[in-house]
């Protein structure tokens, strides 16, 4: 007998781009008026959150989770963007419902294209699975992660990987100064 609801979330495995991969661009809807575009972030790092529903009771605690960390973030220069095959006037209702300030993106026409393009699409439920990417200033995946469905990521992988990349950064710095910031007399 076939797996039914989450259980069958669970054994449809994604297969993520991976690190070192140019994240590929894409504009989507955050509401009527407004799209959002990846390369506009070009020189910030990124966080996608790719994600099953709105509604989704994990889905809702990982994104309210997100916004109490969102100040965090934004000292790491790292911008949050939410993704689901929900539309916008769904985004907007549960947005306001919950108190999510980042961008909650409509993956809607067609449907799943971008969480297809990262390999985060579910074919089989038609929605997005949960994955996070962490997308360097040069815009190329750094780290990322799928979860099964039932499960929220929580925020310490992203710090840890944000962490990472700052560290990457750093080094190039030192390496084109070279070899410190610093100079002995």
């Amino acid at each position: 007998m076939p797996a039914a609801g989450y259980a069958a979330l669970m054994d449809e495995q994604p297969t993520l781009l991976p690190p070192g991969t140019p994240a590929p661009d894409f504009t989507l809807p955050r509401s009527q008026y407004a799209s959002v575009c990846l390369r506009d972030f070009r020189g910030r790092r990124v966080v996608l959150a790719f994600y099953p529903a709105d509604w989704e009771p994990v889905s809702g605690e990982q994104l309210m989770l997100y916004q109490e960390y969102a100040p965090t973030l934004e000292s790491l220069r790292a911008d949050l963007i939410g993704i689901s095959t929900d539309g916008i006037w769904c985004h907007a209702a549960f947005a306001r419902h919950a108190g999510v300030h980042f961008p909650l993106l409509a993956d809607s026409q067609p449907k799943g294209a971008v969480a297809r393009a990262y390999g985060a699409y579910l074919e089989r439920e038609g929605l997005s699975t949960r994955a996070l990417f962490v997308i360097d200033e040069r815009g190329l995946i750094r780290w990322n992660q799928a979860f099964p469905a039932p499960v929220n990521p929580g925020v310490d992988g992203i710090l840890c990987a944000l962490d990472a990349v700052g560290a990457i950064e750093d080094a190039t710095l030192r390496q084109a100064d070279g070899g410190g910031y610093a100079h002995d007399a």
